[in-house]
């Protein structure tokens, strides 16, 4: 399964990729995690948008933040693949994609995240590392993880 990439700030999404941008998130971060929060944290607007999309559908996406926006490195959040997709390990293609995103679009190598604990291992196989103490993020465990 190859997947079409697109990284594109803010302003140069179009509206329908903002809108299943959007929706995707909600469908994981809202509906699947059973989590009552507002994602539009007045972030993406500051950041770049990585998707892959399918068949002119977005199924894998992260959003790009520069350092000093969400922690003092650049940052990598919403990480997120479409739960019909989870099976075609997109994820790791997403995560590659992501740490070259950050390069290209910040010039930045050192990237700190908040990861959601379950997923340590995943990160720790792109080279991040624990950094804190578990902490709780909208009734999630997550742990803070960097990149040198």
């Amino acid at each position: 399964m190859k997947l079409q990439w697109k990284t594109k700030s803010f302003e140069d999404l179009s509206p329908q990729e903002l809108y299943d941008i959007l929706k995707l998130r909600s469908n994981i971060f809202v509906v699947e995690q059973n989590c009552v929060f507002l994602d539009m944290d007045d972030k993406d607007n500051l950041s770049f948008h990585l998707f892959g999309t399918f068949d002119d559908k977005i199924v894998a996406y992260s959003r790009l933040l520069n350092s000093g926006i969400s922690f003092d490195n650049a940052s990598i959040g919403r990480v997120v693949v479409d739960a019909n997709y989870r099976d075609r390990k997109l994820g790791h293609d997403l995560m590659r994609k992501s740490i070259s995103g950050i390069k290209v679009c910040f010039g930045e190598s050192k990237i700190t995240i908040g990861a959601q604990l379950y997923l340590k291992k995943f990160y720790e196989s792109h080279g991040f590392i624990q950094t804190g103490e578990m902490y709780l993020e909208d009734d999630i465990p997550h742990i803070e993880m960097k990149k040198t």
